[in-house]
């Protein structure tokens, strides 16, 4: 049952468990009479097992999760509800401690399992193509609630498809860069050893591209990919698409990409929407080969246009898509054509939006 927002007040009294560090949870187990081993049980429960309530520590006394509940929580996301595509892709809508929500997506495939998880509720950016970007932004995610996401459609991989997730990318709602310290933190939960112990080479952040906050990136020497959301080879077509552009243009995203690539050699990948007469001509082309060929291991992702209400936009025949990774082809780009999952109960790329 929802939770009222006079509970949710009254509950934000507690401390946050998981906002505390293994020696800050140590003290509190010393302070009311436990043994230190008990810590690594409590983190266990936390960061492998990823479980929504202290209650379901079961291998503590009863005892020891009433003292604990006393003060603390773990304000844990939820799901709300779930859509089911024709083609197999779940959305998924969830609620925060807080009665917000946001929206995360599961997608099978023969090769892999991968979750799309949000890192904002709503979005501060507005481009013009994307329904998260008519919400505006409410607030930040913290990163235990990013790291429920993905444990939870885990969950729902294992019980639908019987297999866990391989992948994640950070291509739902928000601006994920806009979030940087939680969303940063949320990757260390997920890859650590005594967390999830996913390899860092199997997440990938997604940007509309902020050219000091792709910099910090590489100084703090991170090891997954990245992605840009590119969408245009020339800042004129991309700012009328992405205001983002008007201070961080082609030139200083390209920048700061190579500042990464030296620093990392982590994988790039530039996300490419096609639309129809806006950015899919032989000049195009070009230009996109270009800026893909100053970086060694890079991907041109070409994605469908994905309809939104509202939006300008028509997207771009498979056939012609086919013509326009040909030619990218011609110019020594590697380059896909990803296919859109999720069009019919908009899960797909920019169609996540919260609708009463």
């Amino acid at each position: 049952m929802p939770t009222t927002f006079a509970t949710a007040m009254k509950n934000q009294e507690k401390k946050n468990l998981r906002h505390l560090s293994q020696e800050e949870i140590k003290n509190v187990l010393e302070g009311v009479g436990e043994k230190s081993f008990r810590t690594k049980q409590v983190w266990e429960w936390l960061w492998q097992k990823g479980v929504g309530s202290i209650e379901e520590m079961s291998n503590l006394s009863k005892d020891l999760r009433t003292k604990l509940s006393e003060q603390y929580d773990l304000y844990s996301v939820a799901i709300d509800s779930n859509q089911r595509s024709s083609d197999g892709t779940m959305k998924i809508k969830f609620r925060t401690h807080d009665n917000h929500f946001i929206e995360g997506v599961l997608i099978p495939a023969e090769d892999r399992m991968t979750a799309c998880v949000s890192s904002q509720i709503g979005c501060s950016l507005t481009c013009k193509f994307c329904a998260t970007g008519t919400m505006g932004r409410t607030r930040n995610l913290d990163f235990d609630e990013i790291f429920d996401q993905v444990v939870l459609l885990n969950k729902l991989a294992i019980t639908e498809h019987a297999r866990p997730l391989t992948n994640i990318v950070y291509m739902g709602m928000g601006e994920p860069l806009l979030n940087y310290s939680q969303v940063l933190k949320s990757i260390d939960r997920i890859t650590m050893p005594d967390g999830l112990g996913m390899s860092p080479r199997r997440i990938t952040v997604s940007t509309a591209g902020i050219s000091k906050m792709i910099k910090k990136l590489a100084d703090d020497e991170v090891r997954f990919r990245l992605a840009l959301s590119l969408h245009a080879a020339d800042d004129q077509k991309r700012r009328r698409m992405m205001p983002i552009n008007d201070e961080n243009n082609i030139e200083s995203l390209m920048e700061a990409l190579q500042y990464f690539w030296d620093k990392t050699g982590n994988r790039i990948s530039f996300e490419y929407i096609l639309f129809e007469g806006i950015n899919d001509t032989v000049q195009d082309a070009k230009n996109l080969a270009a800026l893909a060929r100053k970086f060694k291991v890079l991907l041109v992702n070409l994605i469908e246009y994905n309809r939104v209400e509202g939006a300008a936009f028509t997207g771009l025949h498979f056939s012609k898509m086919e013509k326009f990774k040909g030619l990218l082809e011609q110019y020594g780009i590697n380059a896909t054509i990803r296919r859109s999952r999720g069009k019919d109960i908009d899960a797909a790329c920019g169609q996540l939006a919260i609708k009463e």
